[in-house]
């Protein structure tokens, strides 16, 4: 049965991940000058070239991840970006008391989204992708 399903379920999936990615990375640009400050304000160098590399990075990765097309690649980088974030955006252990719950929440669901992304790293992205219409 689960054969039977293997490319419906792929193809979900990377749609199902990539809508944590394509509207972040959109809002990114739409609220640019919020982002940047954002990022600046938690002591990053040159938060304007972050917030430029974090929209190439979830729109781009999005995309490829609906299209299937560069998967492996892309769920590799998007795998590296969600852990990176995590440990700058999402240090539960460096907030306050009454902070903890939801940022080691979210830190939390970034590295269960890391661990799919290798999943689809591991096994690309099925059938139902370009990069299987191309013969990858």
């Amino acid at each position: 049965m689960f054969n039977a399903l293997q490319n419906p379920l792929s193809f979900v999936g990377r749609l199902l991940l990539s809508a944590l990615f394509l509207p972040a990375g959109i809002a990114k640009i739409t609220g640019f000058a919020g982002t940047v400050g954002y990022i600046g304000s938690m002591g990053l160098p040159f938060p304007t070239l972050g917030a430029l590399a974090a929209i190439a990075v979830e729109v781009l990765g999005g995309l490829a991840l609906i299209l299937g097309l560069g998967t492996r690649f892309a769920a590799l980088v998007l795998a590296g970006f969600t852990l990176v974030a995590s440990f700058i955006f999402h240090a539960y252990w460096a907030v306050p008391a009454d902070a903890v719950m939801v940022t080691q929440l979210l830190f939390m669901k970034n590295i269960a989204v890391a661990g799919g992304l290798l999943t689809v790293a591991a096994w690309g992205a099925g059938a139902w992708s370009l990069d299987a219409r191309k013969g990858n």
